[in-house]
């Protein structure tokens, strides 16, 4: 690594921790309805605004020593935490790609993933402006990938976007697919509406292949959340308890939004396993494991939806 990518990923860096202070904002403003312009960042209790020096991102926290100046009231210690894992994100997207559109693109989109999975896991919600918000930025992210690529093409952002629209049908009829076959097995709504967004949304950022597979990783995760959260609840407070906890909602954009981290960064590592895994013989002995515990989780869902009716 010569000086000029040091230099670089510093700034990108310090540039993700800057948006990361923003995602915090967003992130406790939207929800509650507030703007997130005005007022400027202040303390929650005494209102006091923050200085040039309080709103440094990260070092700000540190150097109030987690509290604040004024009233010394605690600062959660998930704001410089949100701040440095965006930084991460984008020296991590930024060595992947570089300097090109697709830096600066999944860079965005990475940031909505963050803060609706903020939100979703704080307030169990996906808000309709930010979903949306990032759909239609994904799709002019689409626009400009596909005239930059085609060698400033009409007929490439045209391709390009066609893409994007093909990806968010798809997210949106994935998700209401797995709320059809969930509600049923359940006997109850299995999600809300906002998780089919969340995908239409991924849809508009890439592409139908990355949103089909981000589909299937999102729900093997999720399904292994689940049965993780009934088992440690069985455990702990007995079968019932186990079983009411894992029909009440859990909020499902975490997963969706892990499922197409992992389908767009490492979506091509994903297939190339799985089809070396289809062509060897081994396939076989797990093939029938595989339908027993498919077998074993269905009857189990059915038995805590008839134990919770």
């Amino acid at each position: 690594m010569n000086i000029y990518d040091t230099i670089v990923q510093v700034i990108v860096f310090w540039l993700g921790a800057a948006i990361g202070s923003f995602l915090n904002v967003v992130v406790y403003r939207v929800p509650a309805g507030l703007s997130v312009i005005w007022p400027p960042s202040r303390c929650p209790k005494c209102l006091h605004q923050l200085g040039a020096g309080e709103n440094i991102p990260i070092l700000g926290w540190l150097l109030l020593r987690g509290k604040c100046r004024h009233c010394h009231t605690p600062i959660s210690p998930r704001y410089p935490l949100i701040e440095a894992i965006t930084a991460i994100i984008f020296v991590l997207v930024y060595n992947r790609f570089g300097l090109s559109i697709q830096t600066v693109s999944y860079s965005l989109l990475m940031c909505w993933l963050l803060a609706l999975t903020l939100i979703d896991l704080d307030t169990m919600t996906l808000p309709n402006p930010i979903t949306q918000s990032g759909l239609l930025l994904g799709l002019a992210f689409q626009v400009t990938a596909g005239y930059l690529d085609s060698n400033h093409s009409v007929a490439g952002s045209r391709e390009y976007l066609i893409q994007g629209i093909l990806g968010m049908v798809l997210g949106i009829w994935i998700y209401d697919t797995i709320q059809i076959l969930g509600s049923i097995m359940i006997g109850q709504l299995a999600q809300g509406g906002g998780d089919a967004k969340l995908m239409a949304m991924v849809g508009a950022w890439t592409s139908w292949k990355v949103v089909l597979l981000a589909g299937g990783v999102a729900s093997v995760l999720a399904i292994v959340g689940f049965i993780t959260v009934a088992g440690y609840s069985t455990l702990r407070s007995g079968k019932q308890a186990g079983a009411n906890k894992l029909i009440q909602p859990l909020p499902l954009g975490p997963f969706i939004a892990l499922g197409a981290t992992i389908s767009l960064f490492g979506g091509d590592w994903l297939i190339d396993t799985y089809q070396q895994f289809m062509r060897s013989p081994d396939r076989y002995l797990f093939a029938i494991p595989l339908l027993m515990i498919l077998i074993t989780l269905f009857f189990w869902m059915r038995k805590i939806r008839l134990r919770s009716v």
